[in-house]
């Protein structure tokens, strides 16, 4: 999955994704230049922010 494929998928804009990137805060994997996700990775990524998000929220 490219930049421009994953930032709609998890709610983020094409910059905001490259900042995760950047920061490693998101897992990726580069081909040439390019900046690719796979969608599992994604998925396990965007679970992990739900569970931490709703503990901090949790009362």
């Amino acid at each position: 999955m490219t930049v421009k494929e994953a930032a709609p998928y998890i709610g983020a804009s094409e910059y905001k994704l490259r900042e995760l990137v950047r920061q490693k805060k998101i897992p990726a994997y580069r081909i040439g230049n390019k900046i690719m996700f796979r969608k599992s990775s994604l998925d396990e990524w965007i679970a992990n922010q739900e569970k931490q998000n709703s503990a901090e929220y949790s009362l």
